[in-house]
């Protein structure tokens, strides 16, 4: 299968959601949430996460996962994740009792996929405020992907993970996670970068980024991923999209969705006259989705 039916699978039954005035979207990919230990990726961000994730739920925004949420590469048990990051998962119990959370799986939680993975994994988490297990959302679905819709202006934004245009990291995907989970996670603590990720591969991740802007083009379509961890909205080339990350070294980043506006959005911290520390929310790009 070429990475073009790939991406179109993601599509053939996608939830199509309204785009207009009254909705306001969160789009986030590549939160790589772990274990807690030293390779726990996210662990540097999460205070950024959580501070945006706040923004998002009080601002009645529906939020959007775009894959890799959770890092099931190099851990075995989302119980584990759950456990861990359970603040994250105390807001998304939120977000989805009023039905604005949607969790799209990327080729490191591609585990997602399997029938009744909620119900046996995510249903349930401990609560430390009420100090028993509640309810997280046991009959969620997880998709590969959504459509957001505007019928009058007859738009349609496509939203993926993007993993379907890099072979190693959607068809061979078993083969991939068994090198990150034996080899290349022990080598991370020495330095050693994993050359099968379009995320730490700068040729990769050019090669995957064109797929992904050729397949926008010559489907006239606008689409949205995530897996390269580079973010990108472009003005000049409003077809393809990037979200970018969590995991980068000094922010995290995010696409917000109002009305026909999408922006780019870099949540980091900052600091005051007084020098006193604070979370900050930044637009490094904006563009009109349609008229």
């Amino acid at each position: 299968m070429s990475y073009d039916s790939r991406l179109s699978a993601a599509f053939k039954n996608a939830p199509v959601l309204p785009l207009n005035g009254c909705r306001r979207y969160c789009l986030i990919s590549d939160c790589h949430r772990g274990d807690g230990s030293s390779n726990d990726n996210f662990l540097k961000n999460q205070t950024l996460y959580f501070t945006a994730l706040k923004y998002y739920y009080a601002n009645g925004f529906t939020y959007i996962e775009l894959g890799d949420g959770d890092e099931l590469w190099e851990n075995r048990r989302m119980s584990q994740i759950i456990e861990i990051h359970n603040n994250v998962f105390w807001l998304f119990s939120l977000f989805h009792r009023q039905n604005r959370l949607y969790l799209l799986y990327g080729n490191h939680d591609i585990e997602k996929k399997k029938p009744g993975y909620s119900g046996r994994v995510c249903k349930t988490y401990f609560c430390t405020d009420t100090q028993c297990c509640e309810e997280l959302f046991p009959d969620f679905d997880f998709h590969e992907g959504l459509i957001l819709e505007n019928r009058s202006r007859s738009y349609r934004l496509y939203l993926t993970h993007g993993h379907q245009a890099d072979f190693w990291n959607s068809t061979g995907w078993r083969i991939t996670r068994f090198l990150v989970r034996y080899l290349w996670k022990p080598l991370e603590h020495f330095g050693v970068l994993d050359p099968t990720s379009a995320a730490k591969n700068y040729t990769r991740k050019d090669h995957v980024e064109q797929r992904l802007a050729d397949y926008a083009s010559k489907n006239n379509i606008s689409l949205v991923t995530g897996h390269t961890h580079r973010p990108r909205l472009d003005p000049g080339a409003p077809s393809y999209m990037n979200t970018g990350s969590c995991v980068h070294p000094r922010c995290i980043t995010c696409i917000e969705i109002q009305g026909s506006a999408a922006l780019l959005v870099k949540w980091t911290y900052d600091t005051r006259r007084d020098n006193s520390l604070y979370v900050s929310r930044e637009v490094l790009s904006q563009m009109t989705l349609f008229e």
